[in-house]
């Protein structure tokens, strides 16, 4: 079975990209919704995080995530040491996920791709491209966040043009270039690739 990566920026149509894939009935895991559900149900998560925090980090619904979020904020070094616990077992948690699928493929979507090292455990890297200002826009009427609210988020994650140097495969949303062809053309050429 061939693993996907799918990665982009904030705005950039990674979920889009995704969808299609699910119509090409590529199964996809959506790592950042699977990582929020194991920090409430994965005792390894809850163990580190409370030793890290202490026990109020829980509440009896799960993971308290004002506090965190005002712990590790403009912590680089806490936040490093959160995603040491968090990825490894999302990693671990997709790899048995991808075992249960029935398909010739499936895809992991995750911003943070490479960031994470989830990259090491895909055979393939897809990176969605959009540039800056219709990702704002997009990222704009979708968040109701302010405009340099989003700029300080792109601006703190790894940058488009990193991420295109590592990836595999670029597929281009600028609103121009129709998706589902180069999603079709992608996906002939990675299965062709193995055949």
């Amino acid at each position: 079975m061939i693993k996907i990566g799918i990665t982009g920026g904030i705005g950039s149509g990674k979920s889009v990209v995704a969808q299609l894939l699910s119509v090409h009935r590529i199964p996809v895991y959506i790592a950042d919704d699977e990582s929020k559900k194991l920090t409430n149900t994965s005792p390894v998560i809850r163990e580190r995080l409370i030793h890290l925090f202490g026990p109020d980090i829980y509440t009896p619904e799960g993971l308290n995530k004002p506090a965190l979020a005002k712990a590790i904020f403009g912590n680089k070094d806490l936040l490093l040491q959160v995603n040491q616990i968090i990825h490894p077992e999302v990693n671990k948690h997709f790899l048995t996920w991808s075992e249960h699928q029935q398909q010739h493929g499936c895809a992991i979507e995750s911003a943070i791709l490479f960031e994470s090292g989830f990259n090491q455990i895909v055979d393939v890297s897809l990176m969605v491209y959009a540039p800056l200002e219709i990702r704002i826009q997009r990222a704009l009427q979708r968040d109701h966040s302010t405009e340099e609210a989003l700029r300080k988020r792109i601006e703190s994650q790894v940058s488009d043009e990193d991420k295109k140097l590592w990836a595999d495969y670029i597929i281009t949303n600028d609103g121009k270039q129709p998706l589902l062809p180069q999603v079709e053309k992608f996906l002939s050429q990675i299965f062709d690739n193995i055949r």
